[in-house]
């Protein structure tokens, strides 16, 4: 996170985001819930925000 923004790929960033947010949905709607996997992907989803925000301010 400390890193120069300019390495940051934006293509890289949307597509972790979008498979975070499929799999969080995933996670929620097997029965029985995986909690776990949700919360990996939760998890993920912050990273990339912040990834990708740093990138829209760098820009």
């Amino acid at each position: 996170m400390k890193k120069s923004p300019e390495i940051i790929s934006g293509r890289m960033t949307l597509a972790l985001t979008l498979y975070s947010l499929l799999f969080m949905r995933f996670a929620y709607k097997v029965q029985p819930r995986n909690w776990l996997l949700f919360a990996c992907h939760f998890t993920n989803e912050g990273a990339q925000l912040i990834q990708g925000g740093r990138l829209i301010k760098y820009k």
